[in-house]
Parts: structure tokens; sequence; C-alpha cells
């Protein structure tokens, strides 16, 4: 493990820390981290993963910044509320169709060790992003779930610091579903 992942991995906790209290710094910080794992992951010639940090993450946090600034009623600052119906039918197919493609993808083209998990926490991660950056507070659940089954996936496959990682994701997940359930009761 070096400086720079054991950096990247403090700016991540760092950020969820932010992101659970309702602070606008989790972006920015958010940035640095996702940038900072691209970097390592192309270093490790985890190619795919690197992309996943510049492709489809980076775009989702500069579009939670801007949403957490100016995506309430008037352009003012979006507050913690609710997943509709339709977010929930949307962030489910959604996560549903790109875990079954990617499962199915990685199965009959590689040599992929866990292609359910590993495509089903990647696709729910993004959906996950993404309520985040709607403020939905349901978003701490579905990273429950993902970062349960990561430390899983990560121990199981005996990428020990990664499963601590992750480990330590679950509570401060949890951390985050109870600030916002305050945040949603007091509004």
């Amino acid at each position: 493990m070096s400086p720079l992942e054991i950096f990247a991995a403090l700016i991540t906790v760092v950020s969820i820390v932010l992101t659970a209290v309702e602070n606008i710094w989790c972006w920015p910080t958010g940035v640095v981290s996702v940038v900072l794992y691209a970097w390592i992951f192309w270093e490790a010639r985890f190619y795919a993963n690197a992309g996943l940090q510049i492709v489809v993450f980076l775009p989702l946090i500069l579009y939670g910044w801007y949403a957490w600034l100016h995506g309430g009623k008037n352009e003012t600052e979006l507050r913690v509320s609710r997943t509709t119906l339709w977010g929930w039918i949307v962030t489910i197919l959604i996560g549903a169709m790109a875990t079954a493609a990617a499962a199915w993808w990685m199965k009959a083209h590689t040599d992929a060790a866990m292609p359910l998990a590993d495509a089903g926490t990647t696709a729910f991660s993004i959906v996950a992003e993404a309520m985040t950056a709607r403020k939905w507070i349901e978003n701490w659940l579905v990273w429950i779930v993902v970062d349960g089954v990561s430390t899983w996936m990560f121990f199981t496959q005996r990428l020990y610091p990664s499963a601590v990682l992750y480990g330590v994701f679950v509570p401060l997940a949890v951390y985050g579903w109870v600030q916002w359930r305050r945040s949603l009761a007091s509004a």
C-alpha cells in the first residue's frame, strides 16, 4: 500500500463523513478522491476501474456539487428528501440491467472471480452516487448493501486492506442515514 493509496483512502473517508453531515465540501474532496483512485487504478492496470472513476463518478460528483447548491426550488440549496416511487423504479431497473449485462459480459469474456458481485457492486455504486447527488436519503441504504457486499467480496479474495476500508464504509453509511433522517425530520 503506497502513501498515495493511504491518502486516497483517507480523503475518501473524509468525503463520506462530509456527505453525511451535508457539508458541500464533500464534493471537492470527492473530486480529489476519484482523481487519485483513477491514477492508482491506472497504475495497477485496472483500466476499467480507472475509467469508471473519470467517466462516471467524476461527472456524477460535479453534478451533485451543482445540484446541492442549486437543485432546490427556485435554484436554491437542495434539501434531503425521500426517493420517489419513480426514482426507485428507475434506479432499480438501471442497477439491475447494468448488473445483468456486466455480469454476463464478464462471465463470457473474462476470468472474473466474482462476476455477479463485481457487476452488482459497481452498478449499484453508480445508482447510489446518483441518489446522493439528488439528496435522496435512501442512498445510504443502497451504500450499506453495496459496501457490505464489497467487504465480503474483497475479504473472500484476500484483499484485506480493501475489505477493511469497505468495512469502515458500512458504519459511515449508517451514520449518514442517521444524520440525514435528522435533517429530513427537521425540514
